[in-house]
């Protein structure tokens, strides 16, 4: 059986093409979690060096498995010293996916390891040949639980055992700067992940390309469709040609007429959000005592969890002796005491999922409370829609850009906008797509669904 697999900066998300639908929609999105076909990019473990040790008990296949435990032999061994030292039972739990991630690590934040998104990093430049190894080493066991998981709601519904070929979205380029050394890092970790996982044949997609292959199937007239897909790591545009007289051809190379992608996206705004709105509250802005301001750069490096040498600093000693200082400095060091407390419990991660929080909450409502009550009792902040605005300028600014490069590579303007991804429903984001394209009918897709099932259909065609 073959599959389309969204392994997203957000959620990660897997189809197949199930003959219990109807024709005319016949990709179906398998349950992974509690029912829900899509699982937030998270994990949380009881130790960092358990991840190794399970990705070893979860492989499959007999010569694989074989390679990865000579080549693991020192990580494995270190996990089983773990093991005696923590007391912890063989058949304890060690690994939680998605949101038992998520309530694990508000539950222990100062305990285990926890990692989010962490798509974001697997392009990262400066990594060293063992960050290298840990990168897929947490990326295989996402992708271990994800198959399992689909594989389980696929024999629920009655369709045979086993997904063995899978195509895999992934963005325009994983990183802006060293895009080709980046974007090559990047795939050759999710492909040994994917191998890993148990999947015999890996093929790749733009997922702008696949989320306007989704759509296209609706179209009744042939178009030039502008699919800009904003993730929670990037955003991908790509000027398409399609329609009836597009859709059914094997070769569409010639109808991908202008693409454009960077590392900006759903988590960038997140980020810039939580440091310009919530940060003010842990001090930042404040005054020294000599009246000088306090340096901003250690509060965005502890919302920047999307950024490997960010947090590095962040949690470096480096920095708890400046924090430490800084209260015997600061004119304010309640504020900054506050936030020594957020470092050494560890919550930077909560903070910024509070922000996503707030970011959906704002694409319905003007006006929204963040509750920061896991900090501290009491302490909430309101933030309304203007300032959400204000706070994400520069990241959206660089999403517009991106979108007049597809355009002008296309050389001609898209007689519309079809846009998808997570943040694509902010109505700040539709302000900034009206103001760069003009006069141009703007289109939803399924803002969450739509990469899985255009993956799917092109797994479709190419394993069928």
């Amino acid at each position: 059986m073959f599959s389309g697999f969204d392994y997203g900066t957000s959620n990660c998300a897997m189809g197949i093409i199930s003959p219990n639908t109807s024709p005319a929609s016949n990709v179906q999105l398998l349950a992974l979690e509690q029912g829900k076909a899509f699982m937030p990019s998270t994990l949380y473990a009881l130790e960092r060096e358990l991840i190794c040790e399970q990705v070893g008990l979860s492989i499959q296949t007999t010569d694989i498995k074989q390679k990865f435990l000579k080549l693991r032999a020192n990580s494995l061994a270190q996990a089983r010293r773990i093991r005696q030292q923590e007391g912890l039972d063989p058949s304890e739990q060690s690994l939680f996916f998605g949101r038992a991630a998520f309530e694990e690590y508000y539950e222990f934040p100062e305990e285990g390891y926890f990692v989010k998104s962490p798509k974001s990093f697997l392009g990262a430049s400066g990594l060293r040949p063992e960050q290298v190894l840990f990168f897929e080493d947490i990326v295989t066991a996402m992708m271990q639980n994800v198959k399992a998981q689909a594989e389980k709601s696929a024999v629920a519904l009655g369709l045979p055992h086993g997904i063995e070929h899978t195509v895999i979205g992934r963005p325009v380029n994983f990183q802006g700067l060293n895009a080709e050394q980046s974007n090559k890092q990047a795939i050759d970790i999710l492909t040994v992940a994917a191998k890993r996982a148990g999947f015999k044949s890996v093929e790749f997609l733009f997922e702008p390309i696949a989320a306007g292959l989704n759509f296209e199937s609706d179209l009744t007239e042939d178009k030039t469709v502008l699919v800009v897909d904003i993730g929670g790591g990037t955003t991908d545009c790509a000027m398409v040609r399609m329609g009836p007289n597009h859709k059914n051809k094997e070769q569409r190379q010639q109808d991908f007429i202008g693409h454009s992608g960077e590392r900006v996206g759903g988590n960038d705004l997140d980020i810039r959000l939580a440091g310009s709105c919530l940060m003010p509250l842990f001090g930042m802005g404040s005054d020294l005592k000599n009246g000088n301001p306090v340096s901003t750069k250690t509060f965005f490096d502890a919302v920047a969890t999307n950024d490997i040498s960010a947090q590095s600093n962040f949690n470096s000693l480096q920095t708890e002796l400046y924090l430490d200082q800084l209260v015997r400095d600061s004119a304010a060091p309640e504020l900054i005491k506050r936030f020594i407390k957020l470092r050494d419990e560890k919550q930077n991660h909560h903070l910024v999922r509070s922000s996503e929080q707030c970011k959906i909450t704002l694409s319905s409502q003007q006006e929204h409370l963040v509750d920061l009550g896991f900090i501290e009792q009491d302490l909430s902040e309101s933030i309304t829609r203007e300032k959400f605005a204000d706070a994400v300028q520069r990241p959206v600014e660089k999403m517009a850009a991106l979108m007049d490069e597809a355009i002008q590579q296309a050389g001609c303007k898209p007689d519309l906008v079809y846009v998808t991804g997570g943040s694509g429903q902010s109505p700040v984001i539709r302000q900034a797509i009206k103001q760069k394209i003009g006069d141009v009918d703007v289109v939803d897709g399924d803002h969450f669904g739509s990469v899985a099932s255009g993956l799917t259909v092109w797994a479709e065609r190419l394993f069928k």
